[in-house]
């Protein structure tokens, strides 16, 4: 984390403030059902391990199948799932220095979460022109009160997310702390002139997440580019994420299939932009990074793909199923390689709602797409 008023703000952050309670898995990984237990930093035993938590730089979980987060007893949870996470703060905090908050900005921040951007954005900013936006009262609830056992007292609303907070725009700057599948229009028009926005672009596929930023120019036109990243918050509401089973990942490590000598390189982890591609053109692609070797199945319909190198320049590729996953990386990684590899993609939107991705050169491009059931 590079100098400056976001870094100050997060070591002056006293985590345990925002988070007194953090869930801790105590299951293997795909043990069913899950267990977790629900680190209290009020009973001493605790305080330890909570701290190691908050302070790891892995996302933390503060809430249980949308429990209430205020006044729970610290018991152990099993089954179910967690439904509210503090994002791991390494991402956080690069994303809020790309916002290049200042002192008296209205800032929007949409998925309040644990409150972690809404404190960075009260020191930062001062509190006055800050709102904090979530759909959940329980997390909102907490959030106002630990807030407030800071020193803040922002906005703190109950509301969709995707459509804003009118009644405090227009906004200096707007985060969005949860994976959206396209940038909400009311968001952009939300947007002071000069503002800009932040937010992650995803599929039902986790791997390959992209970074909108949205500017806003002085004269109110609006620019705005889609990043290749590594990482990327997780899914908001309505997402119907895709995951690979653990009997599905055995399966695609061990089975047999059809096997392919080839010369083609598999593209590199580093190919951000190819991969993003990929997702967009082929959906329904996860994958498994757990892999010693590139691994990657569809779960919708069971076709998978492994690449094992075999020698100087060959590799053995082995498929699975009605797709042939390995003909359409190879058909976008030329596709993206004609466009010159792009790292960074030109957002557009079109007067009739239409949002689009395209390479500098124009060569390759897509169009985003709405969830299932939007009609926004």
């Amino acid at each position: 984390m590079s100098p400056g008023p976001v870094r100050e703000a997060l070591l002056a952050l006293p985590r345990q403030v925002l988070m007194p309670q953090a869930y801790v898995r105590r299951s293997a990984p795909d043990e069913v059902p899950p267990r977790w237990d629900l680190l209290d930093w009020s009973r001493p035993v605790d305080r330890d391990e909570l701290l190691k938590r908050l302070h790891s730089g892995d996302s933390v979980a503060i809430q249980h199948d949308g429990e209430p987060i205020l006044g729970r007893a610290p018991t152990a949870r099993r089954g179910g799932s967690m439904t509210a996470m503090s994002s791991t703060m390494g991402m956080t905090a690069g994303l809020l220095q790309q916002l290049d908050l200042r002192l008296g900005q209205r800032i929007l921040d949409v998925g309040t979460g644990a409150g972690v951007t809404a404190s960075v954005a009260c020191f930062v900013c001062g509190d006055a022109g800050v709102v904090t936006l979530d759909i959940d009262p329980h997390v909102t609830a907490s959030a106002r009160e630990r807030l407030s056992a800071l020193g803040y007292q922002p906005t703190v609303a109950i509301g969709d997310g995707t459509a804003g907070w009118p009644a405090a725009a227009p906004y200096d700057r707007i985060f969005v702390s949860f994976a959206v599948r396209r940038v909400p229009k009311v968001l952009v028009e939300q947007l002071a002139p000069g503002g800009r926005a932040l937010m992650t672009l995803g599929t039902s596929s986790p791997s390959w997440p992209g970074l909108a930023v949205i500017d806003k120019r002085p004269d109110g036109s609006v620019e705005a580019e889609l990043r290749a990243v590594e990482f990327g918050h997780r899914a908001g509401a309505g997402f119907d994420r895709l995951f690979l089973s653990a009997r599905f990942r055995a399966t695609i490590t061990t089975a047999e299939g059809r096997t392919q000598r080839s010369q083609l390189a598999p593209p590199a982890d580093s190919a951000r932009g190819m991969w993003l591609a990929l997702d967009a053109l082929h959906p329904g692609l996860v994958r498994h990074f757990g892999a010693q070797d590139l691994t990657i199945g569809a779960p919708e319909c069971g076709s998978w793909m492994r690449v094992r190198p075999v020698g100087y320049r060959r590799w053995d590729v082995t498929t699975c199923g009605p797709r042939d996953i390995w003909a359409e990386i190879q058909d976008v990684a030329a596709r993206w390689q004609a466009a010159g590899e792009p790292a960074v993609y030109r957002l557009h939107f079109d007067a009739d709602d239409i949002q689009r991705a395209t390479s500098p050169n124009r060569n390759l491009t897509w169009q985003l797409t709405h969830a299932p059931g939007d009609s926004r």
